[in-house]
């Protein structure tokens, strides 16, 4: 049987990277503000899952803040090879419940080489716009971006959070290698920004894909989830790997056993009924 572990996506034709990745915000503490237990723990994860196969490591400066950036240099600096950090800036953060946007130029500047420190690299790999902000001419933040890939500082940009139609507008002003929306076994409100990206080679990285727990009550995916003798998260996330090749789901986890748990998702081969089941 072969371990959907090992199927991979070309990010902005020149990353390839491991479909089934890893997040890091469940490393930080509730609502994503501070240190999770020991960070030894959080270090091991990371290992493990490195270990497992994983190449893509979705983060973001605001995690902590700042705490899940230094995490990964700590699981996994100096990298190995063909592993890809994605981080994201445009969201400060000033406690556990207040996200405040800001895509000023000078401000995401100071953010991307905030989290070069942190992450102890030249050069970023996947640069995502956390949030656009409303407040700043599109054409800004992203040229403020596109200045940093200039200069080397990274090397490929993202979005986070974005209409079909924003996308649009993005792609007239430089070139975007990935998206990051909000999309699960529940949660198909962003299907026809998936198509955008089936239909312009744009990786999507799902965020939420197990529904942050909600899909354990889903009568479809517990049904076959028991039919199957696996669980239901397993179920949800291959789901998303059969549902489009761009999908790169990169749930997170603080425990190693869940860890294991996501990354066996892989070995589940949904026949055709099932995935007629699930809609």
């Amino acid at each position: 049987m072969t371990d959907a572990l090992q199927e991979t996506f070309v990010l902005g034709g020149e990353l390839p990277v491991r479909r089934l990745g890893f997040g890091t915000a469940q490393l930080t503490g509730p609502g994503y503000w501070g240190p999770r237990g020991d960070p030894r723990d959080a270090v091991a994860v990371l290992r493990r899952a490195v270990g497992r196969g994983v190449t893509l490591i979705d983060t973001a400066d605001n995690y902590g803040p700042g705490v899940a950036e230094e995490l990964v240099a700590e699981a996994l600096y100096p990298y190995p090879a063909g592993v890809v950090v994605a981080t994201k800036g445009g969201v400060v953060r000033t406690s556990d419940s207040a996200w405040h946007v800001d895509g000023r130029p000078e401000r995401l500047r100071k953010m991307c080489e905030a989290s070069l420190r942190r992450l102890r690299v030249e050069r970023i790999d996947l640069y995502q716009l956390h949030r656009l902000d409303p407040h700043v001419p599109l054409s800004e933040q992203l040229g403020a971006l596109d200045e940093l890939r200039a200069e080397g500082k990274i090397r490929l940009v993202g979005l986070d959070t974005v209409t079909p139609e924003q996308l649009d507008a993005a792609l007239e002003l430089t070139r975007i290698a990935s998206v990051q929306n909000r999309y699960n076994l529940q949660d198909r409100s962003s299907q026809r920004l998936l198509t955008v990206c089936e239909e312009r080679g744009i990786a999507f990285l799902p965020w939420f894909p197990l529904g942050n727990g909600t899909l354990t009550t889903d009568p479809a995916c517990t049904a076959v989830a028991a039919a199957r003798g696996v669980t239901p998260g397993q179920v949800a996330l291959s789901w998303l790997l059969h549902r489009s090749p761009v999908l790169c789901p990169t749930p997170g986890t603080g425990s190693p056993a869940h860890l294991e748990e996501n990354l066996d998702a892989g070995l589940v081969h949904l026949s055709d009924e099932e995935l007629l089941r699930l809609g």
